[in-house]
């Protein structure tokens, strides 16, 4: 496994579904760069998410599309708050982890040092997260669209940048 193949054995997904079967939508948002992000909640419950929008205002917002039928969905819905946290090159195993397409031995909690905060659970090396309050949630394509309110920010300047998301693979800004 390399970094230039995005950690693969093969330069390709043999898995992954052909273009030509793939909605235009699809292909449309897999055209697009998509942060990684990690969200957790109190229970703890975590999720990976690459589809959201922070909005700049008083309050600052936050818009995220998640599984509806996930755990961290549960726990949200019952805290009514979470964490997010930008995620870095580097962070690959870990988004992998929390999206469920890696195995997470001991629970997704398991591995790795955490910072017990009361939006969630944060890793403790990340130099950047936000703590947010939900306020609303609803169905939007085949996902639920959450919208919060930011309460907490903790930034830092990555070394690296973000790990972003394109075409199926993971990728820096530096690559």
């Amino acid at each position: 496994m390399t970094p230039e193949n995005g950690g693969f054995i093969h330069s390709s997904d043999p898995f992954a579904t052909p273009d030509g079967d793939k909605s235009p939508v699809r292909r449309l948002r897999g055209r697009l760069a998509s942060p990684v992000t990690l969200w957790t909640a109190p229970g703890p419950a975590g999720l990976t998410v690459s589809s959201m929008l922070v909005a700049d205002g008083d309050p600052g917002r936050v818009l995220g599309l998640v599984d509806e039928e996930s755990e961290f969905w549960d726990a949200v819905s019952a805290a009514g708050r979470f964490a997010v946290i930008p995620l870095e090159p580097g962070d690959q195993q870990l988004a992998d982890k929390f999206a469920g397409l890696m195995p997470a031995p001991g629970g997704l909690f398991a591995a790795g040092d955490w910072t017990e905060t009361e939006w969630g659970p944060v890793p403790a090396a990340a130099a950047t997260w936000a703590g947010c309050r939900l306020d609303g949630e609803r169905p939007y394509g085949w996902g639920l669209l959450i919208e919060a309110t930011v309460e907490k920010v903790t930034a830092d300047d990555a070394p690296d940048g973000p790990l972003m998301h394109f075409r199926g693979r993971y990728r820096s800004l530096n690559r």
